[in-house]
């Protein structure tokens, strides 16, 4: 008989509270993949849009569904060829295939051992648990679609949650000029995190406000949030500027705008760069709560919003 474990699952697409925590046997590694015993996940807005059926015609799923797309745990069990990694090596990664069904809010993983690399070992699990899916979505936004150069003024709204908060980090990095878009309460935050200027999105248009500040405009503008505040963003970018957004497609903007949509996707490489800066203290990810499995419902919902700071995780 197979083992069992917790996994918090859901066998239809509606809402949230459709999501339970159950036992579920655990799954076999097969070849080129490992077990992970999870420590600790991240908890992402699409998380609750998997749940609620938003991206069914977009992405397969088989049911019953584990939700959660980042973790860190430790490797367990290699299945045949897999040898990158040790049992007992601590691992973190972004668990995002083909098929949606096993996610990462469970008490393990099988996962193929290409996704996952080795994770900071200066900070908290929970902390790494964080940051595999903004670290990704942040690192391909900025550097591979962004193609983000030093001294660029940089936009980027919804700068306080965990893709924006991973986004200031990594323009800094590259040494570009960052202007934080997010409430009044979260700017200092911002600006903690390295933002050069922050503005409110609340009671102002934001392109206004930007170009009240720099009349020649922005280089780039990277949105995390969409809606009327992109629309109002994009008369502050400059004629030849670039656009990157997790949000939008495309469809409602202007066709002469350089636009590109970025769906983060497993990269092990990128991963093992993100763990370097973090244990060289160049960046880092704050945790804002952490929940216990059993308030995965609590989780998602508080995630829903868009109005977190940082990251939420859940703890095994």
């Amino acid at each position: 008989m197979a083992e069992k474990m917790k996994a918090a699952v859901f066998h239809k697409f509606g809402n949230l509270e459709n999501v339970t925590v159950e036992e579920v046997d655990i799954p076999e590694a097969g070849e080129g993949e490992v077990l992970v015993r999870v420590e600790a996940a991240g908890v992402n807005p699409v998380d609750a849009k998997i749940v609620q059926g938003y991206l069914k015609n977009a992405l397969p799923h088989e049911f019953p569904v584990v939700s959660g797309w980042d973790f860190a745990g430790v490797v367990e069990e290699r299945g045949f060829s897999a040898r990158r990694f040790e049992p007992g090596d601590k691992v973190y990664g972004y668990a995002r295939r083909p098929v949606v069904q096993w996610g990462t809010f469970a008490e393990h993983l099988v996962i193929p051992e290409s996704y996952l690399a080795h994770r900071p070992g200066n900070i908290p699990v929970e902390q790494a648990a964080g940051i595999p899916l903004v670290g990704l979505t942040a690192y391909q936004s900025l550097y591979d679609a962004g193609d983000i150069q030093e001294e660029e003024k940089v936009l980027i709204l919804g700068a306080s949650g965990g893709v924006g908060s991973m986004g200031i980090q990594l323009a800094k990095e590259q040494s570009a000029y960052v202007i934080g878009v997010a409430s009044e309460k979260n700017h200092a935050y911002m600006k903690k995190l390295g933002a050069d200027e922050a503005v409110d999105y609340r009671g102002n248009d934001v392109g206004k406000a930007v170009q009240e500040i720099h009349k020649e405009g922005v280089d780039l503008i990277f949105d995390c949030t969409g809606g009327e505040t992109l629309q109002q963003s994009l008369k502050s970018l400059k004629p030849e500027g670039r656009l990157v957004s997790i949000r939008n497609r495309g469809a409602d903007l202007d066709s002469n705008i350089r636009h590109k949509y970025v769906f983060v996707e497993p990269n092990s490489s990128e991963l093992q760069h993100l763990r370097e800066l973090v244990e060289s203290g160049r960046i880092g990810l704050p945790v804002s709560e952490v929940f216990e499995l059993a308030e995965v419902v609590e989780a998602l919902e508080k995630v829903e919003t868009l109005h977190t700071k940082g990251k939420m995780v859940i703890k095994m």
